[in-house]
Formats: C-alpha cells, structure tokens, sequence
C-alpha cells in the first residue's frame, strides 16, 4: 500500500510540471470517464448527481487499496508479483496519459515516474522487511510515507499554482453594448416556491466530464476558426473583449436531466455573436457542423444551420450574471447556444471551433450513441410544494421550458382528475422558462399532481416515459403530498 502512495505522489509531482491531468490517478479516472459505457453514466449521474467524479475517485482509490493488499499478500516471500502488479498499474497509467488529446508526449514522464517510484519503493521496503528486522523497516517506511506524502502535496501545490482566478479577478466589468431588457417582477413565483427567474452563478447546473477544472488564465486563451472557411481566424481573449459585447438571458438544460431533474438553469451571458465570427471566416458551402474542442479535449459538434440561423443569438460567451464566466462555467470562454441540449451546443472551456460535415468528424457524445441534433424537448417541472399541506386549496407552482419556441400554457391536474389551466408569468424570452401556478383542492389524505405544458407550435408534452439517452427524457412530472 505504502508503494502505491509512493508511486501516485511521484507521479502527481512530476505532473505538475508537464500537466496536471498527466497525474496517474487523474488520467485513469479521465479514461475511466471516457471509456464508461453510456447505461453505467446514466446510473451515475442518476444516483449521485454532480458528485459523480468524487465518488468515481474514491471508488478508484478503493480497488487500488484492495489490489495493493493483494500485492502485498502474494509477495510474502519473493517480491516478483507485487513488482508485476505495480508494473501494470504502470502501464494502465501510460496508456490513460497517451490517450488523452489534451496532454503532449512530454505528460509520459509522469506515469514512467510513478511506475519507476512504486516499484523501488516496493522493492526496498519488501528487502527491509525480509532482511533488516522490524525496527529496520519501520524506519524505511515511515521515510518512504513521509515522502510520498511530501511528493504529492508539492505536487498537488505546484500543480494548482497555474489558477485562472487571478487573471479573471483582472478582467473587470464586462459592459454589454447591447444590454438585455430588465427581467419583470413577475417573471417568477419564487414565494410559490419556484426558483428566482436568474440562477446565481454559485447554483448554477455543471455537468461536464472535466474531473479537474480547467485553469486557463485570459492572457493565454485563444480562440482558432478553422476547416470549412474562406479564411482562418485567431482570436485572443481581448480581441472579443473589444467587439460590441451583447447580453442575453438564456435557459440552459442538459440533455442528462430527468424529467422533473434539476439541471436546467437561467443566466445572463455576455460576449459576441458567433454567427458573426463565423461570416467573418466565410463558411463554405457543405460545413454541417461547428466541431468545438475544449481545452481538456472535450468535443461537441453543433449544426451549422442553428447557429447561422436569424434570430437564433448563439454566442461566444465570456461573461455570466454580470461578471466573467465562472472558472467552472468555461472561464476564459465556452459556447452557449439556445434551444440546444449543452452536449451539442455548450463547451466550456473552448479553444477551437471547426467546420466540416457529420461524416468528417464525430464528437465526444455522438461517438457514445447520443443524438446527433439535440434540440432542447418541450418540458415542465413541479417544484412545490414538496411536502405536507394543509387540506383545502392547495398552491402548486413550477417551471415549463421550451427554449426557442416559447411556452403558451401550463395544466397540472389532482390525482386523476381534469386538466385545470396554471397562471403563467411574463415571458422574458422564448429562450428562456417560464414560471406557473395553480390552486387544486385537496381533501384531507394522500395525493399526486402531475403537470404538462403546451409550447407555441402547437405541440402538448407526451406523457410517454423516455429515458434521456439518445436524445433526452420525456413524460410527465407527477409529485405525491398529503394533505392534513
């Protein structure tokens, strides 16, 4: 086990030289991300939430644990297949580091220094222990403990010094030439018990594959147009700084949301109008998709047709709420489309934007048989009340979202009775929710609401359950009360 430590803490030093992400422990949980089928993603995010990636480290650490037991166990007499595994978990870690598209061939020193670490400090502890009797070998582990302790907390220092919160504390007020209209008073029911019409930026939904934030200071953030373009563009952070910034308010959603989940959240983003940049490249004719690269090697491909589409207001985001974008949000920059689930249309982080066509190339969540368009499905949610109630009339309240198309009307029903119309809030924007309530009366006992929502083209939510692979969930939200 103390070889195992050794081993992670030399090569966590060692990373934060050539990459934090080339950290053995890192890099195998990023290709443990990259490699988990969709079915076992699903149950992740489903069962833990956002606390999915502390939860996958601490489960790596445990089958670590348990194989440096066994490690141990077999190598009582002869050290040759504790060394054996450990030369595995070597190559596993090369393997994870060489894999990843962020990392360069430099990032290999990490893992040949974390397999070179464990199988020396194995070797020289298994000889004290063989030869040099107890008081011997507690010395040399406890100096082996005491290293690797040290390795991986300077590494772990060294490692997040590179922090783009100063360099975002630098920027400054991001001043929208073209500041969105206010948001009406009643654009939500929050004493109803709806959320606030805007999301706080501390509470706003993240989910991403990123299992170590991005650090990316502005100064060194640039933004390449490439591919199916008349010409290719570069663009520094103040290159978009300088343009006429636009504000717009937008719900963003993630396909990965249940029905009746909770990722889905409101903001005001400010940046630049990515149909412009494109025209300034020129696309060509026959670019389908906008093939966007984050820093960490995340790809997302967007259709062409929706960002060039009038009145869609895709952007270049660089500002969040009134203050550059969070560090977790995609700080220096990250895309932000409407009316498109974010694995289609939201990459953080981004550095590289791409035209080419759907054959040419295929995205992080398309290679893993998620949907190829991904436009956001016509929803609602029944956010309280969410406990018991006092019989009588009861007040039900929630959201609705149909970003792009707008939503027209809200019924929620009791048990299984009729439909009864909500009260709906002002509409802020077509790409933003919108905020309902009603009055049902609930005699004393045990009940469920259920609630669906009609958008502007027409079309009434199915109540037909659907998981949210390939291309998000479907149904109806119903809550169970008792009434007192």
């Amino acid at each position: 086990m103390l070889a195992l430590v050794a081993a992670l803490g030399a090569g966590h030093l060692v990373a934060a030289f050539v990459g934090i992400g080339a950290s053995p422990y890192l890099a195998v949980g990023n290709a443990a991300i990259d490699l988990t089928p969709t079915w076992l993603k699903d149950f992740a995010v489903s069962a833990f939430g956002t606390n999915d990636k502390p939860v996958l480290l601490a489960g790596m650490a445990v089958v670590m644990v348990l194989l440096a037991v066994v490690a141990g166990l077999l190598s009582r007499e002869r050290p040759w297949p504790g060394q054996l595994i450990i030369a595995v978990f070597g190559v596993v870690g090369c393997l994870a580091v060489w894999s990843r598209p962020d990392l360069g061939q430099a990032a290999l020193i990490a893992p040949l220094v974390s397999l070179a670490a464990g199988v020396l400090a194995f070797r020289w502890l298994h000889h004290a222990a063989l030869t040099r009797g107890v008081s011997a070998s507690r010395r040399q582990f406890l100096v082996t403990a005491v290293v690797a302790g040290v390795a991986g907390l300077v590494g772990q220092w060294a490692g997040t010094r590179k922090d783009a919160g100063s360099s975002r504390a630098a920027i400054g007020p991001l001043v929208p030439a073209q500041p969105a209209p206010p948001v009406p008073a009643d654009a939500d029911f929050a004493k109803l018990g709806t959320p606030p019409f805007i999301t706080p930026n501390g509470d706003f939904y993240r989910i991403d594959t990123a299992l170590v934030v991005p650090q990316l200071p502005a100064q060194d953030w640039s933004l390449r147009i490439h591919g199916m373009v008349d010409r290719e563009l570069t663009f520094s952070y103040d290159d978009i700084r300088r343009r006429p910034l636009v504000e717009r308010v937008v719900t963003l959603c993630c396909v990965s949301n249940p029905v009746g989940g909770p990722y889905i959240s409101t903001s005001r983003f400010v940046g630049v109008d990515l149909a412009e940049l494109l025209t300034e490249a020129g696309v060509q004719r026959g670019a389908q998709q906008l093939f966007s690269t984050s820093t960490d090697g995340f790809t997302a491909g967007t259709p062409v047709s929706t960002i060039m589409e009038p009145g869609r207001g895709a952007m270049l985001a660089i500002g969040m709420n009134g203050e550059p974008l969070p560090i977790e949000h995609g700080f220096p920059a990250r895309l932000v489309v409407p009316g498109l689930y974010g694995y289609v249309s939201a990459t953080k982080w981004v550095t590289d934007l791409e035209l080419t066509t759907w054959d040419a190339k295929q995205a992080y969540w398309l290679q893993r048989g998620w949907a190829e368009q991904g436009p956001i499905k016509t929803e609602s949610r029944i956010d309280a009340p969410d406990g018991g109630v006092a019989a009588g009339k009861v007040r039900v309240a929630g959201i609705a979202w149909a970003q792009h198309t707008g939503i027209d009307k809200v019924e929620v029903r009791l048990d299984s009775g009729p439909w009864q119309q909500a009260v709906l809030s002002a509409e802020v924007t077509t790409d933003t929710w919108r905020m309902w309530w009603a009055e049902l009366d609930a005699a004393p006992g045990p009940h469920s609401a259920t609630v669906r929502a009609t958008d502007r083209s027409g079309y009434t939510q199915t109540d037909r359950l659907a998981d949210v692979v390939p291309d998000g969930a479907t149904g109806w939200h119903t809550i169970t009360f008792t009434a007192h």
